[in-house]
This record gives structure tokens, sequence and C-alpha cells, in this order.
């Protein structure tokens, strides 16, 4: 049976814990997470106590050496925990910096309409949907900046798209093939754009999901009054919950998964100068473009390439934190894991290329350090996720012990040394790293993301272009059984692991002592986060593309008499109201603000308070609540954990719950 450690060591290492906890409670009150300074210091005393555990764990918990499976074992977990701990302090040491540029945004931004560059705008499209192309070509045609022109690059020759253009006036562009794939099909726009007469002076690039903010150029601009800027990148912003959020019900309380790197990462890096393009939400120097040739087709991403090619040219790369974009975050689970997988094949590329940090080329130590720093988190953050989850499993069936330390030892190094990290990156972050919920986001795509990292940097090139797809039926319930099943698996023996240790008698010879309560309690944490990779798995319907809920006054006119009533939630195609109740198929005329003239309407459905409402507006009346929809207000979706309402989310979403819907 399980030992019960002697309570004096466990007691010193509990006080540890809560002078961690005190002196964070405290700091909270003196550190600003804008100052460097006051970074520099939270994330150095991380660092040091990083260092303190693994060298805890290279000296006191290793297997003896020999020819043995718990040597294999043993050392191997810490080599990749220590290269794990590397891309750590490197993130650790970019965190410690951050700079805004809203300031000089600002000072920089009273452009008169004389002085207003020309700015082309590509629209990048390869298999989008009508509605979603729609969205961007109107978000795109209402930006306030004048002189501009709107191009959509279409990469697979549609005439309907051609057709859509010319009723919205835009340009259209296509080209005979797919070579290079998103960085071609920009590459060939911009070879046409310099045969002509005049060229733009700056190149904004969309994705075809991204609606521009109204103020996206402008606010952009303003940064190019240094003439070495380069690039000016922008945060990416999503009106539709991440497979994470929708399928565990936090859309309203847990941030997606990007806002960490888009809202921490990105203005670290542009303090250290090292910010880096993300494709969509940019915007470029037409000369600086030239210069390099246009956009590098090495890697599939085609962004980050971008970055290294105008550094190596002397061309400065900037990030300014402000909401100036929203698009689709990936609809489904399938969509999300092949994301990220090419994201890191293409890292893996860019490790391979001719502007590779140990290549040869004008490229500065920090700008080698940043590729460095993103090779350290592909191969080694996933990887060690999936050993995190396997290495137990050789104690309970095979007696084999990974990790030889006891509790007290293990809460004293690692969990000091967590528990500090943790609360220093949500002091830095307002709360956005959840633990349980950041290994599920980690783990989900763990497997595809290895397999990319290792195939990547062993065999570069020949892989084919994986194209996340938008839209499609998101109306049923789906289980993604390709992807739960070695979790289930997993889960299973993990499960049988841990009875098999507890109840079976004759495992009681196993001499880990007390190092079983680590295993015990390392084995319980894996049961939650793979029963919870599990759920997530199960997707859910999603029924709204984007909703505006913020309550407003409004009239409804139906048969001559004229109702005021309250918006609670509005789409592009129904908008729910209360104050009055009406049959169904009651027709009438409603008032929408920002929406010229009534729109024409009917009853779909009662509710409790009032109805919902099938919208039938006119062109100019769509254009105009896709601009209100999609490029006026605020930043969509969630900045920062809510923790009471995230804690209530995962409840409802986990134990049974009742409740009346319309």
């Amino acid at each position: 049976m399980i030992p019960y450690p002697q309570l004096g060591e466990i007691g010193s290492a509990a006080v540890q814990l809560i002078l961690v906890v005190g002196f964070m409670v405290v700091a909270r009150g003196f550190m600003d997470p804008k100052r460097n300074l006051h970074r520099s210091v939270l994330l150095g005393i991380s660092a040091l106590l990083a260092l303190r555990y693994i060298w805890w764990r290279a000296t006191q918990t290793l297997a003896p050496p020999g020819l043995t499976l718990d040597v294999a074992a043993s050392w191997s977990l810490f080599a990749l925990e220590a290269l794990t701990m590397i891309g750590s302090l490197s993130a650790f040491l970019i965190l410690s910096r951050t700079k805004a540029r809203s300031e000089e945004a600002d000072e920089h931004a009273n452009l008169s309409a004389e002085e207003a560059p020309l700015v082309a705008i590509l629209i990048a499209t390869y298999n989008e949907d009508r509605d979603i192309l729609e969205r961007t070509i109107v978000g795109a045609k209402f930006l306030r900046h004048h002189n501009k022109m709107v191009i959509v690059c279409d990469d697979n020759r549609r005439d309907w798209l051609r057709d859509l253009c010319e009723a919205h006036d835009v340009r259209y562009m296509r080209r005979p093939d797919n070579e290079g794939q998103k960085a071609g099909n920009i590459n060939h726009a911009l070879d046409r754009l310099a045969e002509e007469e005049r060229q733009p002076e700056y190149v904004a690039i969309l994705d075809a999901d991204f609606v521009p903010h109204r103020g996206f150029i402008s606010r952009t601009l303003a940064l190019f009054h240094d003439p070495a800027v380069g690039l000016v990148q922008t945060p990416q912003h999503y009106f539709n919950p991440d497979p994470i959020q929708q399928n565990f019900g936090l859309k309203s309380s847990y941030p997606d998964e990007q806002r960490f790197f888009f809202d921490q990462m990105q203005p670290s890096r542009d303090g250290w100068g090292i910010a880096f393009c993300c494709g969509t939400s940019s915007i470029c120097r037409w000369s600086a473009l030239r210069e390099i040739g246009g956009f590098n087709t090495e890697s599939v991403t085609e962004d980050f390439m971008l970055t290294l090619a105008l550094q190596n040219a002397g061309w400065k790369t900037v990030y300014l934190t402000e909401p100036l974009t929203e698009g689709l975050a990936p609809e489904g689970l399938k969509e999300y894991v092949t994301q990220r997988a090419r994201w890191c094949l293409g890292l893996m590329q860019i490790a391979r290329s001719s502007l590779g940090p140990f290549a040869k080329s004008n490229l500065r130590l920090r700008d080698r350090w940043s590729v460095i720093d993103s090779i350290f988190y592909w191969t080694t953050t996933f990887t060690f996720r999936i050993a995190a989850i396997c290495y137990p499993l050789l104690y309970w069936y095979f007696n084999i012990t990974v990790v030889n330390a006891g509790l007290s030892d293990v809460l004293s190094y690692f969990g000091v040394y967590y528990l500090w990290s943790l609360m220093a990156l949500n002091m830095l972050s307002r709360g956005m790293v959840v633990p349980l919920l950041n290994d599920v986001s980690q783990l989900i795509a763990a497997i595809p993301i290895t397999r990319a990292a290792f195939t990547g940097l062993l065999q570069p090139y020949g892989h084919p272009f994986s194209v996340t797809a938008k839209g499609g039926d998101r109306s049923r319930v789906v289980i993604q059984w390709r992807i739960m099943a070695p979790f289930l698996v997993m889960f299973f023996l993990t499960l049988g692991g841990l009875l098999i240790g507890i109840i079976w008698d004759r495992f009681a010879y196993f001499d880990a002592g007390d190092g079983k309560w680590v295993i015990l309690f390392w084995t319980i944490y894996n049961l939650f986060v793979l029963a919870m990779t599990c759920r997530a798995c199960v997707e859910l319907p999603r029924r709204e593309i984007h909703v505006a809920d913020e309550p407003e006054h409004t009239t409804f006119e139906s048969d001559g008499v004229e109702y005021w009533l309250w918006i609670t939630s509005l789409t592009m195609d129904t908008v729910r109201v209360r104050g009055v109740t009406f049959p169904e198929r009651t027709y009438g005329m409603l008032t929408i603000d920002q929406i010229s003239g009534p729109i024409a309407c009917y009853v779909i459905a009662k509710t409790r308070d009032g109805a919902r409402l099938q919208l039938l507006p006119n062109e100019a009346q769509r254009e105009e609540l896709l601009v209100r929809l999609h490029a006026e207000g605020d930043e969509p979706g969630v900045s920062h954990v809510h923790a009471g309402a995230l804690l209530r989310d995962l409840y409802g979403r986990f134990l049974p719950k009742y409740s009346s819907e319309d």
C-alpha cells in the first residue's frame, strides 16, 4: 500500500508554497505588468526557480547509470524536460519586455486626404463560401481610408466570385495555376500591380475570412512614420468561439487559444524588435516588398518567412496591439488541428531554409534567436505533453521509476517553480493561463504537431499545403472519433494502471517509496486532462456566426401599429426582441441603429418575453449590417478569464443541468 509521507517535510514544502502565494498577493498591489522592470523581476525569479528545479532533477532524481530500463526511462524524460525548460527560459526572457504603440499611432495618425497614400488591400482566397468573402469585401470597401484599391486574389478561378467582385465594384484577379500556394497567389497580384502606371505605396494583406475594422488602415499607416519600418502587424481577433471554447461552452468566460500569443507574446516580441508577420491583418511598405522580391515560398508559413526576409534586408517589423480586424477561428476540431500542424511544419521548413537560424545571412542575433525560440516551442512543448501522459504508465505496468523523488521534494522544487510561474504569467496576462484547459488545448493537437515537427526537420519539403476549411454545416453534434481515439485509449490505460497499483496486492512490492504519492497525483491529474480532452472531441452545434448583444431600443411597426421594444441579440439574419410577444408569421418593419431605413422582417418564433424575427434587408441594408456587426466597435469575444463564470460554465458542461430555451 502507499505509505503516508512524513508530516514535517510536507509541512516545510507547504510553507514555501504559502509564501509564494502570499508574496504574489502582495505583489499585485504594486507590480505594474506594463513596466519592463517589474516584468523582469517576476520572470527573472521564474527563471531562477526553473534552474533550481532542473538542477535538482539532474542531481537527485535520476536513476543510477547502468544498462537498465529505469535508466532509459528516467534519463529520456529528463532530457525532454530539460529541452522544454530551455524553451520556457527563452519565453520568460521574451516576456520580460513589452511594447505598446497606441500612443505612437495617435501621435502620427492625422493624415489629410491629400497626404493619404494609395493602399492596395489584397484579399487572398482559395475555397471560402460566398458569405465569408462578402463580409471581408464589404469591410474592406467601408474602410475610412479612401485612397485604396480592394483586390480579391482568387486562387480557385471561380466565376461566381468574379461576378460578386463586379457587383461590389472591387477588383478581381486570378492566375492559371496554384504554384507557391498563398504566397504565390499574393506574389501574382504584386507582379500585376508592378506593371501598372501607378503602384500603391502600401499593401495590406487580409485572409478571406478576416474583416477589417474601419480604422485598420489609418491606424497602421501611422507607424510608418519611421522610414525603416517595413511591416506593421496587428492582432487577430475572432467573432466565433474556437473549438475549445465552443465544446466546453466557454465563449463568454474564457479567451480563445490565440489570445495569449497576440495580446502578450507579440507585444513582448515587439519590445525586442522581433515581432513577426502573422499573414492576415498586416500591412507592408510597397518598396520593402519589391526589394525582397515579394513573399518567399520556401515555407508554408509565408508570413514568418516574410518577416525574416524583411529583417534580413534591414527593415523593421513592428506590432500594434489594437483590435483592428476580426475573423473566423477554426470552426471544427479537425480544422483547428490541421492549422496548427501546418504552422509547425512551416516553422520547421524555415529552420532548414536559406533564412534559418544557422544559415549565412544578414539576420541579427535576435532574429535568429526568434526562430530558435519557435523551434523549441514546436518541438518540445507538445512532445513533452504526450510524454507527461505516457511515462507514469511505466511505473504502474512495469515497475519503472522515472522520477525518483518524494512528495515533499517535488512540492519544494517543482511546486514552488510551477506555482510562482503560473501566478506570474497570470499577473502579466490577466489570468489567461488556466492549467487544465491549457493542457487540453496543447494535448489535443500534440500528436499531429509532433509528427509535423520531426517530419519537417528531417524532410522539410514535398508536403501538401493544408488549407483551413471554413464554413460548412455546423448544426449537429459531431464526435471526432479519430482525434479522440488515442486519448480514450490512454485514459483507460491510465485508469487501469491506477487501479492495479492501488488494489492489486501483489504490486505492493513496488519500491518507489514516498515517490508513490508523486506518481499517484501525476496519474490522477492525467485522468482529468485526458477526460477533458476526450470531452473536447465532442463538437457541439454552432447556432450563430456573430451576435451583437448590447441591448438597444427599437421600434417595430406592424399593421399600422408601432411598438417600442428592446433588441437583445442581432445577427445578419435574425434579431431577438423583448417587450411584446407576437404571433408567428407577423410581418412588419424594424428600425435598427446605423441601418438606413426600416428593415422588412417577420416573426419566426415566440420567446418568453418577445420574439425572434427573420430579417429581410435589401442590398444596401445588408452591407450596413455587415459593417455594423464586423467593422465597427471594440474587439469581439473575451479578452481575459472571468474566473467565476469559467467555473460556472465548466460545471454546467460536465454536470447535468436543466435550462429553459426559447
